[in-house]
């Protein structure tokens, strides 16, 4: 099985429940370095392209324009036949049985939001098309039984891409009828209707709820990818599925149409119960929070016109961010955690600062917030994201970049 390492903010923490193999396993190597244009200081080998994804998509919805550097790094890791891997060493050729979807599902985002990459979009979105499983779904590596996670990905790159996912389809099945796969309705206990199981067990087909499978397929449920638009506004919580009082005369699929309204339910009341925060439980190990799957969560509830109910699940990432971070060291989390700031209107100058110092110097910054953040967030934080930007500007624009630079040599040590 792969190390935790390599799933990282994707499928593993799933994997590891259900016992299932995600993918081929790799021989024990030592460390690459930590490549130029790279965010982050951490070994790569299993979440570059994941982390310098997240990283590109977060920074340019704040306005910033990234090094060339950054954004050559991640198209340069893309193969010739239009997948990503998780990481490869520069000059090195693409093995197939190594590229997978969640790193080309989150490039394939990453380059939408950048903007001037059409082509590596398009043969991005015909890698996945050519690996969708028959029945609809995704795997992490191709040739292995679809999963939530991973298929909720694509569906993300699919609506980033602006391809329809239900014209997207293998034998007849398409994007959302894998999605369907691993939703509980009606046959399911009422607290587990909606969820999403990572997989279903092989043996008899049974779904269990996964908190990390439900909060990443819910953030497709609800049509959306990233990062997250916010022009939507419901005014009352998600509602539940509704269920004949015979559960067993609806034993068919969640409908499309029912389906992120039903994982938003589900997501709302884990929150509530687990004292605003998901959780992840292990075989073998205590319970502890799981602060990738509270991300997405919020992420998917803000999506479907719901920040009310995540709201309580920002205030509580807002809290805990520098035990997830490492104290705005770890880049693939430092950039989800500044998506679900962005998504929530909540201040985000600390966290723009971490992450940038974590990468190349940026080309430029914007002196006004990107057209994903609405007026209100510069109002809640009083211009202050808005001033540390052009501040950033002006450091890049006469060569100096000191404050960059000293956070970088600082992160260095650590």
């Amino acid at each position: 099985m792969l190390t935790a390492a390599r799933l990282g903010a994707a499928a593993l923490s799933a994997a590891l429940l259900t016992g299932i193999a995600a993918g081929p396993a790799l021989a024990d190597v030592a460390p690459p370095t930590v490549p130029d244009g790279l965010y982050g200081k951490s070994d790569p080998t299993y979440d570059g392209v994941w982390r310098q994804s997240l990283a590109l998509t977060a920074l340019t919805a704040a306005g910033i324009t990234p090094a060339d550097s950054a954004v050559g790094w991640l198209t340069g890791q893309q193969c010739e036949d239009g997948g990503w891997p998780s990481f490869r060493n520069a000059g090195a050729a693409c093995d197939a049985k190594f590229e997978d979807s969640n790193a080309t599902a989150v490039a394939i985002q990453a380059l939408v939001a950048l903007g001037g990459h059409q082509e590596a979009v398009d043969k991005g979105v015909a890698w996945l098309k050519t690996n969708q499983n028959a029945d609809g779904s995704w795997a992490y590596n191709p040739g292995n039984p679809g999963d939530a996670d991973s298929t909720g990905l694509a569906v993300n790159a699919l609506f980033a891409a602006k391809t329809d996912p239900a014209g997207v389809a293998k034998a007849g099945k398409s994007a959302f009828d894998g999605l369907a796969l691993f939703q509980l309705g009606c046959a399911a206990p009422a607290d587990q209707r909606g969820a999403f199981a990572y997989q279903a067990d092989p043996a008899g087909g049974a779904l269990t709820p996964n908190a990390l499978a439900s909060a990443q397929a819910a953030l497709a449920a609800g049509g959306g990818h990233l990062p997250v638009a916010t022009s939507v506004r419901a005014d009352a919580a998600p509602k539940a599925l509704v269920c004949p009082s015979d559960a067993s005369a609806a034993p068919g699929p969640v409908s499309h149409a029912d389906s992120g309204e039903a994982v938003g339910a589900h997501l709302t009341a884990q929150l509530a119960a687990g004292g605003a925060h998901l959780t992840l439980t292990t075989p073998g190990a205590a319970p502890t929070p799981d602060y990738t799957a509270t991300a997405w969560a919020t992420l998917a509830l803000t999506q479907s016109g719901h920040p009310q109910q995540a709201a309580g699940a920002v205030d509580w990432l807002t809290k805990e961010g520098a035990t997830w971070t490492k104290g705005g060291t770890d880049a693939g989390a430092t950039a989800t955690l500044l998506l679900v700031a962005q998504a929530a209107h909540r201040d985000t100058a600390a966290l723009t600062g971490q992450l940038t110092a974590l990468g190349p110097t940026p080309k430029a910054a914007e002196a006004t917030a990107s057209a994903t953040q609405a007026p209100k967030e510069k109002k809640e934080d009083g211009g202050i994201g808005q001033y540390w930007l052009i501040g950033i500007g002006l450091l890049v624009g006469v060569g100096g970049g000191l404050l960059l630079s000293l956070q970088r040599k600082r992160n260095s040590h650590l």
